[in-house]
């Protein structure tokens, strides 16, 4: 148990700027829901699933994330902030993922089986992005915030938008390095200022017309 609670305050340390102190992990809610989730997991997995899903729901009341204790969790996850975070029970998640507030890993609601995401190692999900269904979503991959992900993502990824489309591919680097929620591709003001430069090219092409007229 100590090594987990050292394994954690690292995590945390290493990927949120604003913490001074070691000490103050403990006051993360990340920090508390994550080391619920480990002592729910074990519960969950020799079937004692009351118990199990009654430490996970205590949890999510205190710390605002909700991660099913029947989740396949790898290490290093961080979850920044968290307030809103749900993680289903299928769900997969591999070693050093990232996570911001208001993420959902979740199911579509006609899936059977495996309803939930895999997320493959070293993946970064923005703030408010969903992930939905038994989809994969590539190792070093690069979740846009606000971004609603349906289908399956390849590795080295950056994906953003309503619905969530690739916009750049083999990304070097990588997401729990690399926290910058901002500096992503738009693909939808890329054809914005695609579509003005086309209408401006029509309008000179038309003005010249009518002055040699």
């Amino acid at each position: 148990m100590f090594e987990s609670i050292k394994r954690e305050i690292a995590i945390i340390r290493d990927r949120d700027p604003a913490i001074k102190s070691d000490m103050e992990v403990f006051l993360y809610p990340s920090f508390k829901a994550i080391l619920k989730y480990r002592k729910a997991h074990r519960l969950y997995e020799k079937k004692h699933y009351f118990l199990a899903r009654l430490i996970s729901q205590r949890a999510a009341r205190k710390t605002g994330i909700e991660i099913h204790p029947g989740a396949t969790i790898g290490e290093g996850l961080f979850i920044d902030h968290g307030h809103g975070v749900v993680i289903g029970e299928t769900a997969i998640i591999g070693d050093n993922v990232t996570l911001y507030q208001g993420v959902t890993l979740g199911g579509t609601g006609k899936e059977h089986g495996k309803r939930h995401p895999t997320l493959e190692d070293n993946v970064m999900v923005g703030t408010g992005a969903k992930v939905l269904g038994s989809i994969t979503i590539g190792a070093n991959s690069m979740i846009g915030a606000g971004s609603v992900v349906l289908e399956n993502v390849p590795p080295n990824s950056t994906v953003v938008g309503v619905p969530g489309r690739v916009v750049k591919r083999d990304n070097v680097r990588v997401p729990s390095a690399d926290l910058d929620q901002v500096h992503l591709p738009d693909p939808v003001m890329n054809e914005i200022r695609q579509l003005k430069a086309s209408v401006a090219a029509l309008e000179k092409l038309v003005l010249t017309d009518k002055s040699i007229e």
